[in-house]
């Protein structure tokens, strides 16, 4: 209960702070329940920041980003649990072995490449590589799950004459829900918190900013003459609450897709 508790608090009072007037914004007291309740910050922010637009740019590189972590991913991770070719398995591990580059020694090569390629200030940096299965940690993940599927199933499938991306279609994907809302969580979560990402690649044109810039951008207006904290703290619920809403309904499918895929047969 003391660790739920020291959890939660810092969630409670950014909403209290987002209901709070700027002129009762006091940090030296703890007061969540704020007096006045002003819901009028929200409507405020609106005016600050084009929270709308954001929301939409973000969300364009999240669909994308889903497309490619579902269907992409399980794919490549299909092929590399059922179908064998040789260096299947010597291909997997050189794979895994990309999970081993910290991001920051591949960004200055990433950031060269795309500049050359004119994709700068666009959102192709942050859709193609999302795009086309990125990311290992994924495949690893559905690769681990599609391993305790009966080869047997699939077989009975072949020879009744499905090919092999019927069976992934018809076998493979609806036997693999649990993985698949496990991954769509973590792909929500990275694109919706992304804030390195298109700072660097989407930094030069406001008009294609995310949610996440656009929250950095509010911290940065602050100045003398008005406290904007609730302001950024509204901004802040509005973040947070798609995830807890995504979490409480993925959370069952997240906690099976881990646990199954480690089990293999």
């Amino acid at each position: 209960m003391v660790g739920a508790v020291a959890m939660v608090f810092p969630l409670l009072w950014s909403i209290s702070t987002s209901l709070k007037l700027s002129r009762y914004l006091d940090y030296t007291r703890i007061e969540l329940i704020p007096k006045p309740i002003a819901w009028y910050n929200y409507v405020r922010l609106f005016e600050l920041e084009p929270v709308g637009l954001e929301f939409r740019n973000t969300m364009t590189i999240m669909v994308a980003a889903q497309f490619g972590s579902l269907v992409m991913c399980s794919l490549v991770a299909y092929a590399f649990a059922c179908i064998p070719f040789p260096g299947r398995d010597f291909t997997f591990v050189v794979l895994l072995s990309t999970m081993m580059l910290p991001g920051v020694a591949t960004l200055i090569p990433f950031f060269i490449m795309f500049d050359r390629l004119g994709w700068i200030n666009t959102f192709l940096p942050l859709i193609v590589p999302r795009f086309l299965a990125h990311n290992p940690f994924y495949i690893f993940l559905m690769r681990q799950f599609l391993l305790g599927i009966p080869q047997d199933l699939m077989d009975a499938a072949r020879i009744d004459g499905c090919s092999e991306l019927g069976v992934w279609w018809r076998i493979v994907l609806p036997t693999s829900k649990p993985v698949l809302a496990t991954v769509a969580i973590f792909t929500f979560q990275w694109i919706w918190n992304d804030f390195l990402h298109p700072l660097i690649y989407l930094g030069g044109d406001k008009n294609l900013w995310t949610l996440a810039l656009g929250l950095a951008s509010l911290e940065g207006m602050q100045d003398r003459t008005e406290d904007r904290t609730n302001y950024v703290m509204a901004y802040s619920v509005l973040m947070i609450i798609p995830m807890i809403i995504i979490f409480a309904f993925g959370q069952s499918y997240m906690i099976r897709g881990v646990t199954f895929s480690g089990i293999k047969g």
